[in-house]
């Protein structure tokens, strides 16, 4: 995410950040930069411009922190500019009505709008706890009907029938109805989409949107397409009251031009991030903690929320009591471990999190490619239940053995054998539930401004 945008702007701040003090000219050459940065991000003109100017009034009658150097005084400026346009805090779904609470989907057609259904669903039903019910209301595309009922059976939430024979008003009007009678919480409604802004099709979401007065009405937009992705979003304001946006496909953006330009374009908020294909790959929109990553100083409470989200707790108990009691780390332990890794998204993904992850050297990265744990399992997967609780015991013949069984080579079965013995000495220091009480502090010291709204900056 962002990875052009990123190293653009990394090497910039790099380059000022050694500077003893900030001149005129030193900021006109950073600001310079900065500015080609934004626009090879495809970041919209207008916001390029205002940005710049923000940056550049602060920087220049800069009152320079006795703890920061100059240099890092004017990162910590554009950092502070970055959160500003892309919206300051993270805006939340106002669900503050009579139940159900209607939630509005609209948006072009392919920019994932049915998925993005599905992902809010699984969201408020397991992060808020909602009782959640989603209806089609998309008459044009019977597939994209049958396409939201498998998904709603996939995540387990109700969907409510309809067909390409109904009015779309009729249709969710009954989906209201029900919902009432079944004491849903929410109801999510898909609309149809386009391959462009027209007249038709905004008059029918108009009409709609007046005959049902949803609380929430969100633009599901992808972030793919630049600054274009703000001009639609706009276009969509222009005819109906939206309250937010829902950026997807943000994992395959490598520019970031969407993200920085919609707020300040439409003045609504981004509030979702799509960030994958699959059901849980939504995140709550945090401007503060995106600049963070844009500027490669992480997103550690992203990264913990994560950690305290989707690791298996109970697993993680069996594993602190194993170790308290003297009992040593083996391959099914570090199996699991694997496991609940791609469960977060991969190393990649976790690594993307990490402060100064982008200035790592580029094989230190590809050893952080998911290809590598998928193969790391398989290697496991060929051992007996012996071998894997008594590593010593692989030698010569068995090494041959497991390469075979997985399909790997013998020098792939070395080298997970001496990253398991890293791990190992690893666990032991870590044991009694260290690894998390370590993350929680990290977590504790950056809300309680112990390391500012810069973490990753470095202190004098």
């Amino acid at each position: 995410m962002f990875e052009n945008l990123t190293e653009r702007l990394s090497q910039t701040l790099r380059n000022i950040s050694g500077r003893g003090r900030l001149t005129e000219d030193n900021i006109k050459e950073a600001l310079r930069d900065v500015r080609m940065a934004l626009l090879e991000a495809d970041v919209a003109l207008p916001v390029v411009r205002e940005f710049i100017a923000q940056v550049k009034e602060k920087a220049i009658g800069l009152d320079v922190n006795k703890s920061l150097t100059p240099g890092q005084e004017f990162i910590k400026i554009v950092q502070q500019e970055l959160t500003v346009a892309m919206g300051e805090v993270n805006s939340t779904l106002n669900l503050a009505t009579q139940p159900p609470a209607v939630i509005l989907m609209a948006g072009l057609q392919g920019a994932g709008k049915t998925t993005s259904v599905a992902k809010l669903a699984k969201f408020l039903k397991e992060k808020q706890k909602k009782k959640v019910l989603v209806v089609s209301a998309d008459v044009y595309r019977p597939a994209a009907i049958k396409q939201l009922e498998t998904l709603a059976n996939a995540i387990q939430v109700e969907f409510f029938p309809s067909d390409s024979q109904q009015k779309p008003i009729d249709i969710v009007n009954r989906a209201i109805a029900h919902a009432k009678l079944q004491f849903f919480d929410v109801l999510i409604v898909d609309t149809a989409g386009r391959l462009h802004v027209d007249g038709e099709m905004m008059n029918e979401i108009k009409a709609l949107h007046q005959a049902v007065q949803p609380i929430e009405t969100l633009f599901v937009v992808d972030a793919m397409t630049g600054q274009d992705a703000a001009n639609t979003a706009k276009a969509f304001n222009d005819a109906l009251p939206l309250t937010g946006v829902i950026l997807t496909k943000v994992d395959g953006d490598a520019r970031g031009g969407a993200a920085l330009s919609i707020r300040q374009i439409t003045g609504k908020p981004i509030k979702f991030l799509g960030m994958g294909e699959k059901t849980d790959a939504l995140e709550p929109f945090y401007p503060d903690r995106i600049a963070s990553r844009i500027l490669g100083m992480g997103d550690v409470i992203s990264l913990i929320e994560e950690l305290e989200s989707k690791v298996d707790r109970e697993k993680a108990e069996r594993m602190a009591k194993k170790f308290k009691k003297g009992d040593k780390f083996d391959f099914n332990d570090f199996l699991d471990q694997l496991k609940q890794m791609r469960n977060m998204g991969g190393m990649s993904a976790m690594l993307a999190k990490l402060p100064g992850a982008g200035q790592l050297p580029e094989h230190i990265k590809a050893q952080m490619d998911d290809k590598i744990t998928i193969k790391m399992e398989a290697i496991i997967n060929s051992m007996t239940f012996k071998e894997r609780l008594n590593p010593e015991l692989i030698k010569g013949s068995r090494k041959r053995r497991i390469a075979l069984g997985s399909g790997t080579q013998v020098q792939d079965v070395n080298k997970l054998l001496k990253q398991f013995d890293d791990m190992q000495r690893m666990m032991k220091k870590m044991k009694g539930g260290g690894m998390m009480k370590m993350m929680r502090n990290m977590k504790n010291m950056m809300g309680s401004g112990g390391m500012g709204g810069f973490g990753g900056l470095p202190r004098r």
